[in-house]
This record gives structure tokens, C-alpha cells and sequence, in this order.
């Protein structure tokens, strides 16, 4: 019987590390971030719906205009609410599509929002990385290339960990990376049993 264990985390906490270590024990991963993008990109109906709510601007040479959309999400939760409305069903067929070509005992989709969206019921388990404010912080500033102002504005679009270690099944501190590859063989070895 083939498991879906959702692996989520708040901005900067280390889901796509603590991913690409599952993803060398030779574990299925499905990133929706990534799928999401793909479809936004590819999908002419999605992109459509895209642009009647965000305008033109929303594509530049037939790609995302990723910063001009975050900059009014990120600002306007209504936007944000009916952009995942549009985005997520996509995404969730094309995750289903995916999964009927899966062998192994187990598979992973790497998904910010699993608690934010109310979505725990979908995986069988959820897996939670969490790691220090302020090193989440530090590490999307470096990624993004972004002010600290806009990353506290990012963070405070999700739940707490507080309240998502509470629903998680498991949570990986993504601290050290040794200490998160221990936490990763220990989560494994549970979901092979």
C-alpha cells in the first residue's frame, strides 16, 4: 500500500534540504512549489485566469512575473486567496496524475501550505521542518535577494509552528545539517515499517 506523506515547513526552514536528503534514500518527491510554477507557466487556462486577475503584467516575455505578483499577494490576502484557489486545484491533479506512476513504498510531496490550506487529510502522514526565526529569515534574505521587512511580511502569512508541530506526525529542527540527516534516516526507516 503506497503512503503519501506530505512534507511541509515555513519559509526558510529547509523543506527542498531536508527534501533532496529523502529524495537520496531514493524516495518519490513531488514539490508543489515547483509543479505549481510549471503550471502557471505552461498550463494556457491557468495562465489565462492569471491574467484576468493580475493583468497583463503578470507575464513578461511569456514568463512569470513572479516578483510583481508576490509584491500585491503578499500585501492584499484576498489576491492570495483567489490566486491559490486557481492554482491549487492544478496542482493537486497533476500531483494525483503523478502518483499513479509511483512503485515505492512510500512518496513525498513537499508543500508549504499542507496546514496553512487545512490539507493534512490528504497524506497519510506530515512531516514538519521547522527551524530558528531568525535563521529563516537570514536564509530567505540570502536566497531572495530580499529586505528583512519582506520576509517577516511572508512569515507572517503562515500558521505558527507552534500550532503545526501540534498537527505534524513528525518534525525534523532543521538546525545542523548532521543532526537533520539523523532525523530524516529515523523518519524513514518508521514510514518503511
Amino acid at each position: 500500500m503506497l503512503k503519501v506523506i506530505g512534507l511541509t515547513g515555513g519559509i526558510g526552514s529547509g523543506k527542498s534540504t531536508v527534501a533532496k536528503m529523502f529524495e537520496m534514500l531514493n524516495v518519490p518527491i513531488y514539490y508543489a512549489d515547483k509543479e505549481a510554477k510549471n503550471l502557471m507557466k505552461n498550463d494556457t487556462g491557468l495562465k489565462l485566469k492569471i491574467k484576468q486577475l493580475f493583468g497583463e503584467k503578470a507575464y513578461l516575455n511569456n514568463e512569470l512575473n513572479r516578483r510583481y505578483i508576490a509584491d500585491i499577494v503578499f500585501k492584499d490576502k484576498e489576491k492570495l486567496k483567489t490566486l491559490n484557489s486557481l492554482v491549487h486545484p492544478a496542482v493537486r491533479k497533476h500531483f494525483l496524475t503523478w502518483l499513479g506512476s509511483q512503485t515505492e513504498r512510500y512518496v513525498i510531496q513537499e508543500n508549504p501550505l499542507i496546514f496553512e490550506k487545512n490539507h493534512q487529510h490528504h497524506f497519510d502522514k506530515v512531516i514538519l521542518v521547522t527551524a530558528d526565526k531568525q535563521v529563516r529569515i537570514k536564509r530567505v534574505m540570502d536566497r531572495d535577494n530580499v529586505s528583512e521587512e519582506q520576509v517577516i511580511e511572508r512569515i507572517s502569512n503562515q500558521k505558527d509552528d507552534k500550532l503545526k508541530i501540534e498537527l505534524a506526525d513528525f518534525t525534523i529542527n532543521n538546525d545542523t545539517l548532521e543532526n537533520t540527516k539523523i532525523q530524516v534516516l529515523d523518519i524513514h526507516h518508521a514510514l518503511r515499517a
